[in-house]
């Protein structure tokens, strides 16, 4: 919740939880507070002539006289909210992460049943996601088709990389495990000369394809996706895959007509055994949209924030609430 002029009021953990417990302190004045309202009421109901009571107590007191005290109590309250820390999420732009985009380029990718052709929708939803991703991250690009070839290392120049993507162009067979190889041999490459920080910088790597993997044959082994997709568990890269086109695709090859349908079980094979997440896409907007949220995962880190200000404001105004309204309707500072 956020107030003008206040600020953000959000709880998702405290720094020094442990002050919490002066909130036994302020349930302890309440308990006071109340016994001494009942103690001045038992005086006062020991007068046994009540006539004469009416005639020498003072007139009613006024109904809001408890207002102050209740403001110094909610003062109280949130001042010691504020004393534990308060925090609350907040995303921040990284600027240490990795990120590969790795797209296959085999024949398949010639299909039509994405205008213009599953390739050059690929190439412009790439080349978009390079323009909006976070400037700060390292970019890098490969392509593969029967084998793969890493078209630009991890950069933060990412109009380099969109150049690169425009030179993509479709070849034979899918060696999926190969991009994801030689993938994660940039990750590693770059990681081992990027300073600064207290770990390791985050990597992630995005596996855009259309169908299963062909070489090899089984995806489990030495080279295969599978495989390579364990290997990149094994160094906490997550591999988030979109499986591009649809089941109606269908690419010329030397004159005759052969159905290429989009295979998505492959893909969310590997995003499950790495740790990522699986997208489908059979549309340019819906790549773009699917290029849009991974932005936003790869992008921005959440991390805990400072959230006592606001708490503090409104414990100041209350109290300053209290003094007005104990000079005001009590004619006294409260007690």
């Amino acid at each position: 919740m956020t107030i003008p002029l206040l600020g953000t009021f959000s709880l998702s953990g405290f720094s020094s939880a442990w002050l919490l417990l002066f909130f036994l302190v302020i349930v302890a004045l309440v308990a006071m507070y109340a016994m001494v309202l009942r103690k001045r009421r038992r005086h006062v109901l020991r007068f046994a002539n009540f006539d004469l009571l009416q005639q020498v107590s003072p007139p009613p007191t006024n109904r809001w006289r408890h207002v102050p005290a209740a403001l110094l109590v909610a003062s109280l309250a949130l001042l010691t909210t504020a004393m534990a820390g308060p925090t609350h999420d907040i995303r921040v732009p990284r600027n240490r992460a990795v990120a590969m985009l790795v797209i296959d380029v085999s024949e398949s990718m010639a299909a039509t049943d994405v205008a213009p052709n599953r390739l050059a929708a690929a190439k412009e939803a790439g080349k978009q996601f390079a323009d909006e991703l976070t400037p700060g991250i390292n970019l890098g690009l490969v392509a593969y088709a029967g084998t793969a070839t890493l078209m630009m290392a991890p950069t933060p120049d990412h109009a380099a990389v969109k150049k690169s993507i425009d030179t993509l162009a479709a070849a034979e067979r899918t060696a999926t495990g190969e991009g994801i190889f030689t993938a994660l041999q940039a990750i590693a490459a770059t990681v081992a000369v990027l300073g600064g920080g207290d770990g390791p910088p985050p990597a992630r790597i995005v596996l855009e394809s259309d169908g299963k993997e062909t070489v090899p044959g089984d995806p489990d082994m030495p080279r295969g996706a599978f495989t390579a997709a364990r290997a990149a568990k094994d160094q906490g890269v997550a591999i988030s895959t979109i499986s591009f086109g649809t089941p109606y695709g269908i690419v010329d090859v030397d004159g005759e007509e052969i159905p290429v349908p989009v295979d998505d079980t492959t893909l969310q094979r590997i995003s499950e055994i790495s740790g990522g997440q699986t997208f489908h896409a059979d549309s340019l907007d819906q790549l773009e949209n699917v290029y849009e949220t991974l932005q936003r995962v790869i992008g921005y880190e959440t991390i805990s924030g400072d959230a006592s200000a606001a708490w503090i404001r409104l414990g100041a105004l209350a109290l300053i609430g209290a003094l007005v309204a104990a000079v005001y309707l009590n004619r006294r500072l409260p007690a």
